[in-house]
């Protein structure tokens, strides 16, 4: 008798996931794929909850293929989802927490995103529920794009749709040596090795639960940890993208989503020691991969910030992460004829703190929420050359362009 390969695996790690886990395997059961196309495997790692007896509960009544395995606790996420993976033998597999919850059309409509258009990884669309989910690359379904060519930089969570021959081809496993961002790091790596990347925006797949006993793994862990998972992620862009305007517009992401909140609000609450580890924690990666193309990318505030942080001028971060939290306002100055806006974000000008101009000033998805702002470029300085090299012409009695000589 010859068995059918499954078409997707669904890998859930769970950790004393109770009472979470009973809505988690119901979305699984309620899934419009027919049961005979899903493969579930399911690693209980080391509860005390019962939540190993549920997931046998589920496997011994539900008429999809379900292994559960039992194991000592591995400490995080990455161990039982490395050894479901071991496990997988679907076309395709999908990464699912144990308090989450599915969309009952998800795995149906990722399968067949990814089996028309050829991709190796799909998005369903991420709604939160007791707790904030990415929203920036949701505006449109995409049944082809990049990582280069969308905002799904912003989305490294774990919870895709992979092609598993992608994962077996590269070898790809979670890094069991990061306690938090582990999964950016393998999901970057998906995209950067991804022929093609499917959105679907149209539909909520992926129910993403905050729990009321505060104990999702994404809230855990020490300030360390973080510079831990932002030096992996550097590194893996790095490895793979030469320097240059494209490895910037992915650095982007470490720096502004795990690196920056470092230097955010709790940076004001933080010691002395801390504050001073935090600076020795990001000078290399600052002398590494801080470039001005990264900088253009940011906000005024942001980029200020993660300047002094390069310059190692706590003295004058403090009062610029102070100024943040009470969220003042700052000044705009707008000078060229409206053509620079300037935020005058603490020590701007000042001469002593010798920071540049360039800090302060607004690029123009920012600028043009200030009333008198005038975007203009390099198109509008040559519109303005030529206008006055046309003053020029007409002033001396010569031919305008387009136009006639001027009378004798």
């Amino acid at each position: 008798m010859t068995v059918t390969q499954p078409d997707v695996t669904v890998i859930i790690g769970a950790y004393e996931a109770m009472p979470y886990l009973v809505e988690c395997l119901a979305s699984v059961e309620a899934q419009t794929i027919d049961p005979g196309r899903i493969e579930v495997i399911a690693v209980d790692d080391g509860s005390t909850d019962g939540t190993g007896e549920c997931l046998e509960e589920f496997a011994g009544r539900v008429p999809m293929q379900v292994t559960v395995i039992r194991q000592d606790n591995s400490g995080g996420p990455s161990g039982p989802r490395n050894v479901g993976l071991g496990k997988a033998t679907g076309r395709y597999v999908f990464f699912l927490d144990a308090d989450d919850r599915l969309g009952p059309e998800a795995l149906e409509r990722m399968v067949a995103m990814a089996d028309t258009n050829g991709t190796d990884v799909v998005l369903g669309r991420i709604e939160g529920v007791n707790r904030t989910a990415p929203k920036s690359m949701w505006g449109k379904t995409l049944e082809r794009t990049d990582v280069f060519s969308s905002n799904i930089k912003f989305t490294l969570s774990a919870q895709k749709l992979f092609r598993r021959e992608l994962l077996t081809r590269h070898n790809m496993r979670f890094d069991e040596s990061l306690w938090t961002g582990e999964d950016a790091l393998f999901t970057m790596e998906a995209y950067l090795r991804a022929d093609g990347v499917s959105v679907i925006a149209d539909y909520t797949c992926y129910y993403l639960v905050g729990r009321d006993d505060g104990k999702h793994v994404t809230k855990s862990g020490g300030y360390s940890l973080r510079f831990d998972s932002a030096r992996a992620l550097m590194n893996l862009i790095a490895e793979h993208i030469p320097a240059g305007d494209r490895r910037d517009l992915l650095m982007l992401r470490p720096f502004l989503i795990t690196l920056l909140p470092q230097f955010g609000p709790k940076y004001a609450k933080d010691s002395d020691k801390v504050r001073r580890h935090k600076l020795e924690l990001a000078k290399p990666l600052m002398e590494a991969f801080w470039t001005p193309g990264i900088a253009r990318r940011l906000k005024v505030d942001e980029r200020l910030r993660l300047h002094l942080v390069a310059e190692q001028r706590p003295e004058l971060l403090l009062p610029v992460v102070e100024f943040v939290k009470a969220k003042k306002q700052p000044a705009a100055l707008l000078e060229k004829k409206g053509r620079r806006v300037y935020l005058a974000y603490p020590h701007f000008r000042d001469a002593a703190a010798g920071i540049p101009d360039a800090v302060y000033l607004a690029e123009p998805r920012q600028a043009r929420a200030y009333p008198g702002y005038r975007e203009g470029g390099a198109d509008s300085f040559l519109r303005r050359a030529v206008r006055k090299a046309r003053r020029v012409l007409r002033s001396s009695g010569g031919a305008t362009p387009g136009g006639r000589a001027a009378a004798a």
